[in-house]
């Protein structure tokens, strides 16, 4: 189904230009004219009560000026959900038709046909372009105003409501991001209940999950290369001015990934074209010189609509809380669609981000300790960095989508993705149990400089099938993919001068040292190839059985080391019972492996055997609303095997031993999780979450003790009434349990226990509506200006969370 199209040509030409631009990565900041937005594109205040469908259509034409064609016994018996809020017609228009089966199409200037949609879309939610593939990855949320989704895709591949998934998925919705700011994936992390965010450095850093790290990223559901954490390369430094939503699916999850972590998989799902004119501008300034833009532009580029486009750049110059450090970060994006038929769409894309940091702190951004083995006493501000200390990432992705509806329900889709992840890490810092006694510092100073190039191709098919009288569903697939990565160090650096300084008045100022040739070349490429299969079979008419398998082959090879994985089979078991119209209970069996970083060598040499997992969970899951509030309550374990750890009688002989040993042993972790997410009343939205768990060895000690046992957040928003209907208000807060780790004193020779206290972080927000198309939006964060680690003991190193700051930003829709 198309919407009209932009009734300026101009309009279509410029928007087609932008997005040419950006694929190219040839894209400028540059002022631009904009036609006027046609009438269908306009944002507009809708107050229209849930009631009768016919009823609610006189209403929405009455309010708008929209003529809506349909036969009458297309509403005969139907009530519509109604709409509140400021939004574009159409989008109005798609909430009002929310759960109906009804869709539309143009049928001429200002005015639509109501139509019929095939019974199984999933589109519960979807505001934007609606055609007859757009639902394979879910619910688009942008224009919702929703903090919660209506289908997702991550788990499984099967497009699923949050109720129907046998597994824990947490969704970070468009408007979540907006109210709250959120603009890179740290941000959002910080904001999904359940993960641990551990800043290694100013520009590293790490999420963790039921006591394992998160290093799988999908885009728009294809597997990235598994991240390499020391080395970042990109993924956590993601803009989301180009993201629709981040999904994040918590514990194992081999079926759609094969080799990978035990902690979960973030899948970032990119905007989409709009199938009516829409665009939007801000300009946003913060604390210590924070300054921010956003152009969006989106619509079809032909008259009859069939080719759309999107066009999106940001760029943000951001300094820092710590003296010395910013960051100025860009980002392009561009995607096409191609209507190359009524059953075959096209997309094409590809999006760009540098991120060019200054001052960047290397492990924390002070040692903990000092000569004496004494934890040091640094303000908030310090920096261990010299001020040509920089970690510089960048990532570069071209993308390609085949969808096409062979009938009866069932569709085809070919995904493409080449991307390219690229750091160069020109690092000083002080480090190490200074400074000394005389209050000098030795500066360390290393380079790190690689890329990996990864290509991914996924095909599948899936539809609804018959089988003893009842309809079920299944998705067939494969999917290869390589990863080559080349990286070099250099340690064996030259200081034109001295490289002593002053701890207690650093300024940074330090001349860079000459790095002369590669000290250590590396060079590995890992190869996957997988078959996968999911069903799910609705048994009766409350009890759905989900079951699955993926067969992976893996193989690395390289200068580190040569691993081959062939014909490993990872399950997938789940099922849901409705145990009232508004509950289920369900229980789901997952497993993953992941083969280990080249370093973790037992005694002789060996690398360890992969890592394993199996995720164990039961729970409940809630719908009200009609999908617009969703709730779970979820027991899990996770059981590991062969979890990397120093082999400590080894290591410890007298004499040292030539090589420090790693072995596998093995971890359990216990936890439960409670998540509730969407509409409490209208123009109320929520999204919290409380979670506990305990990971614990072969010994019974407790391990992954940088992680909190427990956690809760919540984030909510609300739209004031009456006279006061053009302010929003919102905030949240978040708190954790002590964490601790275990670090070697080295002055003392002993272990010592550092550790970070419970605290809360509370943060706000206000956005005043000054018409319908223009907003300021207040965020104040850490308003009780907390002091707290955002990681303990990293290389016996800390680095502070930030203090209180603010961003004042101002949006204009078109």
């Amino acid at each position: 189904m198309h919407l009209p199209a932009l009734n300026s040509t101009h309009a279509r030409s410029a928007l087609a230009l932008a997005i040419c631009m950006a694929c190219t990565h040839a894209v400028a900041v540059e002022r631009a004219d904009t036609a006027a937005s046609s009438e269908a594109s306009s944002i507009r205040s809708f107050a229209i009560a849930r009631q009768s469908l016919a009823n609610a259509l006189d209403q929405l034409s009455a309010q708008s000026g929209l003529q809506i064609a349909y036969s009458s016994d297309m509403a005969q018996g139907i009530e519509s959900p109604g709409v509140t809020g400021q939004m574009t017609t159409q989008q109005a228009l798609a909430q009002l038709l929310q759960g109906t089966q009804l869709g539309f199409e143009p049928n001429g200037p200002n005015a639509v046909l109501l139509t019929r949609l095939p019974q199984q879309t999933g589109d519960a939610l979807e505001l934007g372009v609606t055609n007859v593939t757009s639902n394979q990855l879910g619910t688009v949320t942008e224009g919702s105003g929703s903090y919660t989704p209506g289908t997702i895709a991550t788990a499984t591949r099967l497009v699923l409501t949050p109720r129907e998934t046998p597994q824990s998925i947490t969704v970070i919705t468009r408007q979540h991001m907006d109210d709250f700011g959120l603009d890179n994936v740290d941000d959002v992390m910080r904001h999904t209940p359940g993960i641990t965010v551990s800043a290694y450095d100013t520009d590293r850093t790490n999420y963790y999950s039921r006591g394992f790290s998160i290093n799988n990223f999908q885009y728009d559901g294809i597997p990235s290369a598994v991240r390499n954490v020391a080395y970042s390369a990109g993924n956590t430094l993601s803009d989301m001015a180009i993201y629709d939503r981040i999904e994040v699916l918590k514990g194992a999850s081999g079926l759609l990934s094969g080799a990978g972590s035990l902690g979960g998989t973030i899948n970032l799902v990119r905007k989409k074209p709009t199938a009516e004119a829409l665009g939007h501008i801000t300009a946003g300034a913060g604390s210590w010189d924070n300054y921010r833009t956003e152009v969006d532009l989106s619509g079809p580029l032909t008259e009859a609509g069939n080719v759309r486009g999107r066009a999106v750049a940001a760029y943000q110059d951001r300094h820092s809380y710590i003296d010395r450090y910013s960051n100025k970060s860009s980002v392009f994006y561009g995607i096409l669609e191609f209507d190359l038929s009524p059953d075959t769409m096209l997309t094409v894309g590809a999006d760009y981000q540098d991120n060019k940091p200054e001052g960047s702190t290397w492990s924390g951004s002070f040692p903990l300790l000092n000569y004496a083995g004494e934890i040091n006493d640094a303000k908030r501000s310090f920096s261990n960095a010299t001020d040509w200390s920089s970690w510089q990432q960048y990532t570069r992705t071209v993308f390609a989508t085949l969808e096409h509806d062979m009938g009866g329900g069932w569709v085809t889709k070919l995904q493409l993705d080449h991307k390219l992840n690229g750091y160069d890490a020109q690092m000083g810092a002080i480090q190490f149990d200074q400074p000394a006694a005389d209050g000098t510092a030795t500066i360390n100073a290393q380079r790190y400089k690689g890329e990996t190039t990864s290509d991914s191709a996924d095909l599948y098919v899936s539809g609804p099938f018959e089988l003893l009288g009842r309809e079920h569903d299944l998705v067939v697939g494969g999917s290869i993919s390589t990863a080559h990565w080349k990286g070099k160090g250099y340690w064996d650096e030259i200081f034109p001068t001295a490289n002593l300084v002053d701890y207690f008045n650093w300024h940074g100022n330090l001349p860079k040292p000459n790095w002369g040739v590669a000290s250590q070349i590396t060079d590995d490429t890992i190869r996957q190839t997988g078959m996968y299969l999911t069903t799910r079979l609705n048994l009766t008419d409350d009890l759905k059985l989900l079951l699955g398998g993926r067969v992976v082959d893996y193989t690395l090879t390289g200068t580190t080391n040569t691993y081959r994985e062939s014909g490993r089979f990872i399950p997938y078991a789940g099922a849901i019972y409705d145990l009232t119209d508004n509950l289920s209970a369900y229980v789901s069996y997952t497993d993953v492996f992941m083969p280990q970083e080249s370093y973790n060598l037992d005694r002789n040499g060996q690398l360890i055997d992969p890592d394993e997992g199996e995720n164990y969970e039961v729970g409940l899951k809630g719908e009200f609303l009609e999908g617009r509030l969703n709730a779970s309550l979820a027991y899990f374990e996770v059981k590991e095997s062969n979890r990397s750890i120093a082999d400590d009688a080894y290591n410890n002989q007298t004499p040292t031993p030539p090589n420090y040993a790693f072995k596998g042993t093995n971890a359990k972790t216990k936890g439960y999780e409670l998540e509730v997410s969407g509409e409490l009343s209208p123009g109320w939205q929520v999204q919290g979450g409380y979670t506990h768990k305990v990971v614990r060895d072969d010994a019974g000690e407790k391990i992954s003790t940088f992680e909190p046992e427990d956690q809760f957040s919540v984030y909510t928003m609300y739209k004031l009434k009456g006279g006061l209907d053009k302010v929003t208000v919102g905030g949240g807060a978040r708190w954790q349990t002590t964490v601790w780790q275990d670090i070697y004193n080295s002055p003392k020779q002993t272990y010592e226990e550092f550790s970070q206290k419970s605290y809360w972080v509370v943060d706000l927000m206000t956005r005043y509506q000054f018409t319908p198309n223009l907003s300021t939006t207040l965020n104040l964060n850490n308003v009780f200006d907390k002091y707290y680690y955002t990681n303990v003991g990293f290389y016996n190193s800390a680095i502070y969370g930030e203090p209180r700051n603010f961003m004042v930003t101002t949006r204009w829709d078109f």
